[in-house]
């Protein structure tokens, strides 16, 4: 059933009161708020509220053993939701707010359909000025995946997340462009090991926590966990409608490479590879500079939004360096191109003739 959507456009630096008012009402009614984040747009619900969480895997056509992100406004809310070890208290208090979710074993306080029936939870405290307002007047966790329709680029501008739910959630909140353009990094800290990376590295987890945390096939991208372990280890993610291969060659040698495609192929890269297809039939959509590698992560969710509208068969996109926020965004386009890279010509052709 169609729903009446209120669009509300944000300074999301300094929110509007009206647009806040309009979100906590929402939350507190039981009804679904797409909004911005400092990683991507989440759309969420109260996590205290079995329906409205229900009704959120119903809009994103979410497996429903997937199970949601809890956003919290503080280290003592999220001890009302999950139980944590002392020193690693003592860390989040160095980080939150920020891009890092956690995974702790739960209290038992949330609906099945948040924690899809796990004995964890995961836990994040967003630093972002509009959903931590929306979370101190509405003194309510909201629960909160990224507002893209399942399976699908995540949301990093407004006009992503009015495209995916305009007609489908009775709130949106279009804050711009989000700062990071990637997801939180998901820690599960009852193991100590990354499932997830995001846009708070690796590196900066050991300096917080004084400690290596492990890295497995998960992390890396491997394909999905055969059972659920934390929100979006099972299934796809990430992945345009149009086949999408990563290019892990020599940039060089890309013009060779796809000008046998001219006509059918785009490509996706740094200013400086796309500057090599000028002149050729290819059609190309810039990241940034080959330097700055947060841009150019910064704008991948966007490209893969951008590549379904174009009049192409596939889409190639430049692979990014494997530590950082690289080693991040790596992880996403091995699921979002279902794990098909090539090196050269011949691995193109091999991966197009089976498209």
């Amino acid at each position: 059933m169609k729903v009446k959507t209120q669009v509300y456009r944000i300074d999301s630096g300094k929110p509007s009161e009206k647009a806040v008012n309009a979100a906590s009402e929402a939350i507190i009614d039981g009804k679904l708020v797409v909004f911005p984040t400092e990683t991507v747009y989440g759309i969420g619900a109260n996590a205290f509220s079995d329906a409205a969480c229900r009704e959120i895997y119903i809009v994103k056509g979410r497996a429903p053993d997937n199970p949601l992100i809890v956003h919290v406004y503080g280290i003592e809310e999220a001890l009302r939701l999950g139980r944590f070890r002392n020193r690693d208290i003592c860390a989040l208090e160095k980080v939150w707010p920020g891009p890092l979710t956690v995974i702790v074993n739960g209290r038992g306080v949330l609906p099945d359909s948040v924690t899809a029936g796990l004995d964890s939870v995961a836990i994040r405290c967003p630093d972002s000025s509009f959903i931590r307002k929306v979370m101190k007047k509405t003194a309510l966790p909201i629960a909160a995946p990224s507002a893209n329709i399942s399976t699908k680029p995540s949301s990093t501008k407004g006009e992503h997340a009015i495209g995916y739910f305009k007609g489908k959630v009775p709130v949106i909140i279009d804050g711009g462009e989000s700062d990071y353009g990637i997801e939180s990094t998901v820690l599960d800290l009852r193991s100590f090991r990354v499932l997830r990376p995001g846009a708070f590295t690796v590196e900066q987890i050991e300096h917080a926590f004084g400690r290596k945390p492990i890295l497995g096939r998960l992390a890396e991208g491997s394909r999905s966990a055969a059972t659920m372990i934390s929100p979006g280890t099972k299934y796809r993610h990430y992945s345009p409608e149009k086949p999408l291969f990563v290019y892990e060659g020599g940039i060089g040698s890309i013009n060779g490479i796809l000008g046998k495609f001219a006509g059918r192929a785009a490509f996706i890269g740094s200013d400086e590879s796309c500057r090599l297809l000028r002149g050729s039939q290819v059609k190309t959509i810039s990241l940034g500079p080959s330097r700055s590698i947060r841009k150019r992560v910064h704008r991948m969710f966007g490209s893969l939004i951008e590549l379904d509208s174009m009049d192409v068969s596939f889409g190639v996109i430049e692979s990014f360096p494997k530590d950082g926020i690289g080693y991040a965004a790596m992880n996403r386009l091995k699921k979002a191109s279902d794990h098909r890279s090539f090196k050269d010509s011949e691995g193109l052709q091999k991966l197009v003739r089976n498209i």
